[in-house]
C-alpha cells in the first residue's frame, strides 16, 4: 500500500496551515520551517515566472496576452517593434482605447470580428506585412484570456507578389500569338485560304482544339492571378440564375452528344433574380460541369438541380464518374490539384477550375463543398446568399 504524500506548509491553505500549527509539540520550529518552504516556493515560482518572460521576450514573434476582461496584460518586444509603440503606453488599456492607436486598429478590428483568427494577414505602414493569429488561454476549463501572436510574412507576401505578376505578365505575352495562330487555323479549316483534303483537314483540325487548350490554359492562370492580387473583380447586375444555368448547359450539349453523356436540370424552387456577376457565375458553373462530363464514363448521367430557400439559393452538379478517393478529398479546391485515379487515365486538365469556381463562390460570400465516394460519383453544391435588389 502507498504511503500518502504529506503535503508541505508552502502547498497547505493558511487556514490549515493554522490548525496544523496549533496542534503540533514546537510551533515555533514548525513556523520557521513553514516560512522557508514558503520562501522557497516563492523563489522557484520567480524563478519559472523569469524562465518564460525571457523566452517570450525573446521570440522572434510578436506576443500579446489580454485579459479575460480584454485588456493588454502583457507585450513582448517584438510586438512592439512591429507596431511602433511602447509596451508601458498601452499596457493594461481595453481593446476599445487600443482601437484609437492607428498602428493597432487592423489588429483590433480582427480581434474584435472573430472569436479565434488563425493567419490572418494585415499591413502595417508600407513594408510590413503580419499574420496575426488567436488562441483562448484556459485554466480547469474556463478561459482565463487571450493569446495573440504577430508572425512577420513580408517576405512570403512579396515573393507571392512577384510570382503572381510574372505569371501576369507570362501569360499576356502568350496569349497574344496564340489567338493569332488560332485565328489563321481556323481561317485555314474553314478553306478561306484555299481548299485543303481530308487528311489535311483532321491534322488542322487538331491543332486548332490544342491551341484552343492552350488558351483556356492562359486563361485560368490570369484568372489565378488576379485572384491573388485581389483584382479579380466583381460586377454584379440583377441575374436570371436558371438562365445562366441553361446557357452552361446548351454549351455542353456539343461535347455531352458525343460522350453520350446525359444533362438533367431540375427547378426545385426557382429563385428570382439575383444580384450576381453573371460571367463569373458562369465561369464557376462551367468548371463544376466540365469536370462532371469529363470524369464520367460514356452513358452517364449528369444532373444540375436548382433550389432556393429564405436565405440562400442551392446549387448542385451531380455525376455517376470515377469519384475522388479519401485521402485526396481535402486537396481538391487547392490549385493545380488532379486526381490520382484522373492521371492515370490520362484526361487532360490544369487543375484550376475548383479553386477558381471555389475563389468566384466565396466572394459572392456563398460556399462550396462536396460529396464523393470512389468509383461512385461525386456532387458539388454551392449556395449563395439572396439579397434583395
Amino acid at each position: 500500500m502507498r504511503k500518502k504524500k504529506t503535503k508541505s506548509f508552502a502547498e497547505i491553505s493558511a487556514k490549515e496551515c493554522f490548525e496544523k500549527l496549533k496542534v503540533l509539540k514546537n510551533p515555533q520550529k514548525a513556523l520557521i520551517k513553514a516560512l522557508k518552504e514558503l520562501k522557497q516556493a516563492q523563489e522557484e515560482a520567480e524563478e519559472q515566472r523569469n524562465r518564460i518572460l525571457a523566452i517570450v521576450n525573446n521570440f522572434s514573434d510578436g506576443i500579446m496576452v489580454f485579459d479575460q476582461k480584454n485588456n493588454l496584460a502583457l507585450i513582448n518586444p517584438q510586438a512592439e517593434n512591429f507596431l511602433g509603440i511602447k509596451g508601458n503606453n498601452i499596457t493594461g488599456k481595453s481593446i476599445l482605447k487600443l482601437a484609437r492607436v492607428a498602428s493597432l486598429k487592423m489588429l483590433v478590428d480582427i480581434f474584435r470580428n472573430k472569436k479565434k483568427a488563425f493567419r490572418q494577414s494585415f499591413k502595417v505602414g508600407e513594408n510590413l506585412v503580419l499574420e496575426m493569429t488567436t488562441a483562448p488561454l484556459m485554466r480547469e476549463k474556463k478561459r482565463t484570456g487571450t493569446l495573440v501572436i504577430l508572425h512577420d510574412v513580408s517576405k512570403e507576401k512579396l515573393i507571392e507578389e512577384m510570382k503572381s505578376e510574372f505569371v501576369f505578365l507570362s501569360a499576356h505575352q502568350l496569349r497574344t500569338p496564340l489567338s493569332a495562330i488560332k485565328w489563321i487555323l481556323k481561317m485555314v479549316v474553314d478553306g478561306e485560304l484555299g481548299p485543303i483534303n481530308k487528311e489535311q483537314k483532321d491534322f488542322l483540325s487538331d491543332a486548332y482544339k490544342s491551341n484552343e487548350r492552350m488558351i483556356q490554359l492562359i486563361t485560368n492562370l490570369l484568372d489565378v492571378a488576379k485572384i491573388e492580387e485581389g483584382k479579380y473583380l466583381y460586377e454584379k447586375s440583377p441575374t436570371d440564375i436558371k438562365e445562366l444555368i441553361q446557357i452552361t448547359i446548351n454549351s455542353f450539349k456539343k461535347t455531352a452528344v458525343a460522350k453520350k453523356i446525359r444533362i438533367k436540370f431540375k427547378v426545385v424552387k426557382k429563385p428570382s433574380k439575383l444580384l450576381l456577376d453573371a460571367s463569373k457565375i458562369r465561369v464557376a458553373v462551367n468548371n463544376i460541369l466540365d469536370n462532371a462530363i469529363k470524369y464520367s464514363p460514356s452513358g452517364k448521367m449528369v444532373t444540375i438541380s436548382l433550389n432556393r430557400d429564405k436565405k440562400n439559393i442551392r446549387v448542385s452538379i451531380k455525376d455517376q464518374g470515377m469519384g475522388i478517393s479519401k485521402s485526396q478529398q481535402k486537396k481538391v479546391f487547392t490549385k493545380f490539384f488532379r486526381g490520382a485515379n484522373v492521371i492515370k487515365k490520362d484526361i487532360r486538365g490544369a487543375g484550376l477550375g475548383l479553386f477558381i469556381a471555389k475563389s468566384i463562390i466565396e466572394a459572392h460570400c456563398g460556399k462550396i463543398w462536396f460529396e464523393s465516394k470512389k468509383n461512385k460519383g461525386t456532387t458539388f453544391y454551392f449556395t449563395i446568399p439572396i439579397k434583395e435588389i
